[in-house]
């Protein structure tokens, strides 16, 4: 297939002319190929078409306003990286104005700026807004640039960085680790993705858990925009299993976009050749994708596949859903084919994943020449910055919130019915409390979506009711066990499936895992932790239902395996996680699983870590001692009051 990204011709400001002509001579470093414009003309005639725009001539203003955005955008990046301080005029800037010690991850940043700004611009021309993730977030130097430059921000950033010398704060405070007296940051500005990043709702700090997780974002009516790291597609195993996972029923559209820049840190991915990046688009095809492979070097390629993805991806559901064709739909998804750090020097050497120029421009002339050199036709004209930021946010005008405010931002679900069962008299397994109280829970929620995490033995560890009314999600059933539309997502891939229950923030989730193989999820539960305990410390406490993770067939019943199947570590290393967002459970017996289980549901932003044994044990508590431990967190059994005996205290931790 020929590169979407090789013809491209040079703009020629004295080329005046129609609209769309007026767009097609492309603006400082962002070019427009042929293929391009052949797709900008067909979008054009699309939104004219579905209502969203008045005229055609409407959509190459839109365009024309998202070249110069994008342009500053990239502007606005290597000042981040670079700079103390920004001229808005465009002056080049002196030694004193740059950083004694610059630090950021330049060019992913770079590649991601067309790519945030066409999101924006998407939701303008069709007056939705859509919600976004982010895989790279190392990348976010992008994000918050956009972000500044239109406005889009939580109140902390609009009044740090809004003010007139907020361009220069910006760059200066980022990667700036100056900290306030009681030690938090000084500055609402982080390296990776964070909760002051407006509409930020992963860290993605550690690479492909985005991979694993978009899928089971969005409800039904909702649509996002994943972007995604061509170095995570190598390293993550269950990224190219979206296909049998998505279901229109309770699923909603999903667009996965690819920045593939061909690099990783010190070397070339295997997608930066061609014959790699071809063998990567017959594979998604072979897994059930349909590839669409754009210039990922101009925004409106980046407007064009996105429009066209969605519309194509709600018309397979629409057809799976009306029974006219069958599960798994072909998922579209899009290939930004792209240099890293395209836009400024060094572009496409291992050197633009971080700081690409030779030397720190402060000390150096010759970096601080080339800076200034790269950084002029970035360059954006004030006013006429303006005109485009004004063009591209009309969101009072369209009656739809900023994108800040997207739908997976404000995750609110309602508060869940709790069931109440009947406490246990007898010798059994206190997983069956799990299954019981999860079953029951499912039932009683109809409007709380239900994922179960499962890597495998659901029956061996005791969650038989859940198995027979929840089924395993599949493409082509083969037992009673299994359904298309199956709420339990199985796979033999511990990341994989404690994914799908942390993306699924709308609804209700149960993980349940032999606890040696629990450490497998630890990195993916561990981001999670983070983000939340963020969110909380800047006053947005995440409000996702709480999430039962279960170490079951633990180490002290598994000897039978010996000791690769006898591992503590996962319950261990949640100790010492914030007891805010992380806490650590030993239920003993049927009757004290049970008695905890309503308390894990009703809380928000709190991960719980349930070590329960599988095989029958006697019931120790009743229903009110179990309700006491439930509450306190510990009880006293029994005492000896003996007077004259020296005290002594045994404590006694689950089963």
């Amino acid at each position: 297939m020929s590169s979407p990204i090789e013809q491209a011709p040079a703009p020629n400001e004295a080329t005046p002319g129609s609209a769309f002509q007026c767009w097609q001579q492309g603006y400082g470093v962002i070019r427009h190929s042929e293929q391009t414009s052949a797709r900008v003309r067909e979008l054009a005639s699309k939104l004219v078409s579905a209502g969203h725009q008045p005229d055609e001539d409407t959509v190459y203003r839109k365009l024309i306003a998202l070249d110069r955005l994008t342009s500053a955008g990239l502007w606005l990046v290597v000042h981040m990286t670079y700079c103390n301080r920004v001229d808005i005029a465009g002056a080049p800037l002196a030694a004193q104005d740059f950083k004694a010690s610059p630090e950021g991850h330049t060019g992913g940043a770079l590649n991601m700026v067309p790519a945030y700004a066409a999101y924006l611009a998407l939701n303008n021309l069709t007056g939705t807004t859509r919600s976004w993730l982010m895989g790279q977030g190392h990348c976010v130097a992008a994000v918050d640039a956009l972000n500044v430059l239109t406005g889009n921000l939580h109140p902390e950033q609009r009044t740090r960085y809004l003010a007139p010398e907020g361009l220069s704060r910006l760059a200066s405070d980022f990667y700036s680790y100056r900290q306030k007296p009681d030690g938090t940051m000084a500055a609402p500005l982080g390296s990776h993705v964070n909760p002051h990043t407006a509409g930020g709702i992963i860290e993605g700090g550690y690479l492909g858990f985005a991979e694993l997780q978009y899928a089971h974002m969005p409800l039904p009516g909702e649509s996002l925009v994943a972007f995604l790291s061509d170095g995570a597609a190598e390293e993550q195993r269950g990224s190219d299993w979206i296909p049998r996972w998505w279901r229109a029923e309770d699923c909603g559209l999903v667009l996965p976009v690819m920045i593939a820049n061909g690099r990783r840190i010190e070397q070339r991915t295997e997608l930066g050749t061609r014959e790699g990046l071809e063998r990567f688009e017959q594979h998604l095809q072979h897994r059930g994708f349909d590839p669409v492979r754009f210039d990922g070097r101009d925004p409106a390629a980046f407007v064009c596949a996105m429009y066209d993805m969605e519309q194509a991806l709600a018309a397979h559901g629409a057809a799976a859903q009306q029974g006219e064709t069958s599960y798994p739909v072909r998922i579209p998804y899009g290939i930004a084919e792209t240099v890293k750090g395209y836009g400024f020097y060094g572009a496409g050497e291992n050197a633009a994943h971080n700081l690409p120029l030779p030397g720190n421009p402060r000390m150096d002339a010759r970096s601080r020449e080339l800076f200034n050199e790269y950084a002029t036709p970035l360059w954006v004209k004030p006013q006429e910055l303006n005109l485009a930021v004004s063009e591209l946010n009309e969101h009072s005008q369209q009656g739809r919130p900023l994108e800040r405010d997207h739908p997976l931002a404000l995750r609110r679900p309602s508060e869940p019915a709790i069931p109440v069962l009947p406490w246990a008299q007898n010798k059994c397994s206190p997983m069956t409390a799990v299954d019981e109280f999860f079953k029951a829970l499912v039932a009683d929620n109809p409007e709380l979506r239900p994922r179960v995490g499962n890597p495998d033995e659901l029956a061996s560890n005791r969650l038989k009711g859940v198995l027979d009314s929840l089924k395993h999600r599949v493409n082509d059933p083969e037992n009673e066990a299994e359904s298309v539309h199956g709420k339990i997502i199985t796979a033999l891939n511990e990341e994989a499936v404690v994914s799908a229950c942390l993306a699924n923030k709308a609804g209700l989730n149960l993980v349940a895992s032999y606890e040696a193989f629990c450490v497998k999820m630890l990195g993916a539960i561990r981001q999670e932790l983070i983000f939340a305990r963020h969110q909380k410390e800047v006053g947005r406490p995440p409000q996702w239902l709480g999430l039962p993770v279960i170490a079951t067939s633990h180490t002290w019943e598994n000897g039978k395996n010996e000791q690769s199947h006898q591992d503590t570590s996962f319950c261990e290393a949640l100790l010492g996680e914030m007891s805010d967002v992380s806490r650590v459970i030993f239920p003993a017996d049927y009757n004290s699983a049970l008695a905890i289980l309503p308390s894990v549901y009703r809380e928000r932003g709190r991960i719980s870590c349930l070590v329960i044994p599988k095989r029958e044990r006697p019931c120790v508590f009743n229903g009110s001692e179990a309700e006491a431990l439930a509450r306190h967190g510990a009880l006293v059994v029994d005492e000896d009051t003996s007077a004259g005996e020296e005290p002594l205290l045994l404590i006694a931790n689950g089963a």
